[in-house]
């Protein structure tokens, strides 16, 4: 094969590995649901609080429980009930098989008093009242109920056991290659994937970069050994790819970045959606919820927790939210994942619901970050920490505008 041609396919690969990831990360979270007997069309509910045990999915919440329910519409359409939520934060984000939440229900759009709604397919032809239309057949239905503390625990259950979903019981036949998978077996999965659920026509352009790999009639072996070698270094490429950025975008300010746009609905943005799906797999939107990470004066660096940490907020700038906000701490994995790590207090996020949270005398508030124990007044204020790298991301629930539109900075955390 010519050099150029080579190229071309070198590209396609590196491209087809990005438009790809999310519905072969997908599939993974599918599989390992079916695995433990969780059908599709139904929901199941998560009743615990995510610790340092949960590894399913990378930057895990301990602020909510999860519903979470695996649909295929292909059969036809299912009804979702929403149970009345009042003032508690309630979403239920409903993605398409490439991760994009295209409706979500819930505390900021439906309200509080709960409600039936039709899913219905791209090609169903139904219509009516609360209808909701998905741009493929598989879809992604995850729930965040709000858990005010171990005293809500209960009530919080109760909410849950008001979401239901009724449809056809269908079956989603696999194997699926997971995305470390060797290149053959990783794109036929994708072909398959993309077959289920054909691309959108504004994917055009991308997919006519993608065509020298044939995902549309996948044949791994009509390459050549120089084919594969070109193949394969695209995919790795892919891979590397996708483990930078992601989940908090592109703007750094004052030791923070922030949040794309484009976060949880990403249109053509086919890197950022890759990495999301491997750094932060079902975010929302920054309407519902943003997510901001602490880096330091290094972008993309880990903190260490053999240091001793400090984020202090005055009291007239804590973070603008109308519902909550929580900094997590999580500590890496190699492949670019983060999890919550085991501590003493099993205190794994921190924020303005945080039992004993105690402010300043001035109303300022001090976050004390580390693996040894600040010791007295500080430890009700303690976030602990591995003893070695760290990250830490910030969560805020439905953002005020000012946070939403950059008026409004987090503060830095520093060295205390």
């Amino acid at each position: 094969m010519a050099a150029t041609a080579l190229d071309d396919l070198k590209t396609a690969a590196r491209e087809a590995f990005l438009f790809s990831l999310p519905l072969v990360e997908v599939a993974t979270t599918r599989s390992r649901g079916q695995a433990v007997g969780s059908p599709m069309n139904v929901f199941g509910h998560m009743r615990r609080l995510a610790d340092h045990r949960a590894r399913a999915v990378t930057t895990p919440n301990n602020d909510t429980f999860y519903s979470t329910a695996q649909v295929d519409l292909s059969q036809g359409p299912v009804t979702i009930t929403l149970p009345a939520t009042g003032d508690r934060y309630f979403s239920l984000a409903l993605m398409d098989a490439y991760t994009n939440n295209f409706a979500i229900l819930g505390t900021r759009t439906t309200g509080p008093d709960g409600g039936t709604f039709t899913l219905v397919g791209p090609r169903d032809a139904a219509d009516g009242p609360n209808m909701v239309r998905s741009p493929t057949d598989h879809v992604w239905a995850l729930a965040r109920v709000l858990v005010d503390g171990p005293h809500d625990v209960e009530a919080a259950k109760a909410v849950q056991h008001g979401l239901s979903m009724q449809g056809p019981a269908v079956d989603f036949p696999g194997p699926f290659a997971h995305r470390g998978a060797p290149w053959a077996e990783y794109f036929d999965t994708a072909a398959r994937l993309m077959a289920a659920n054909p691309p959108l026509f504004s994917d055009r352009a991308i997919l006519a970069v993608m065509a020298p790999l044939g995902l549309a009639n996948f044949d791994p072996a009509r390459f050549s050994a120089e084919d594969v070698a070109a193949i394969e270094a695209g995919l790795a490429e892919g891979r590397a790819a996708s483990r930078r950025g992601g989940l908090t975008g592109s703007a750094f300010i004052e030791g923070w970045t922030y949040p794309s746009a484009r976060l949880g609905d990403f249109d053509q943005d086919y890197g950022l959606r890759a990495s999301v799906a491997v750094s932060g797999l079902a975010a929302l939107p920054p309407a519902e919820a943003m997510y901001m990470r602490a880096e330091g004066h290094l972008r993309g660096a880990l903190y260490d927790g053999l240091k001793a940490w400090r984020l202090h907020f005055p009291a007239d700038g804590m973070l603008p939210v109308n519902s909550f906000w929580s900094l997590s701490l999580y500590e890496a994995t190699d492949d670019g994942q983060f999890f919550f790590t085991d501590n003493p207090l099993n205190r794994y996020a921190i924020g303005d619901r945080t039992e004993g949270l105690a402010a300043n005398p001035d109303g300022s508030l001090d976050i004390w970050i580390g693996h040894a124990d600040p010791g007295g007044a500080r430890t009700a204020n303690w976030l602990p920490a591995p003893a070695g790298p760290f990250a830490l991301f910030m969560r805020a629930y439905l953002p005020r505008p000012e946070l939403l539109e950059g008026v409004y900075r987090l503060p830095p955390v520093t060295e205390a």
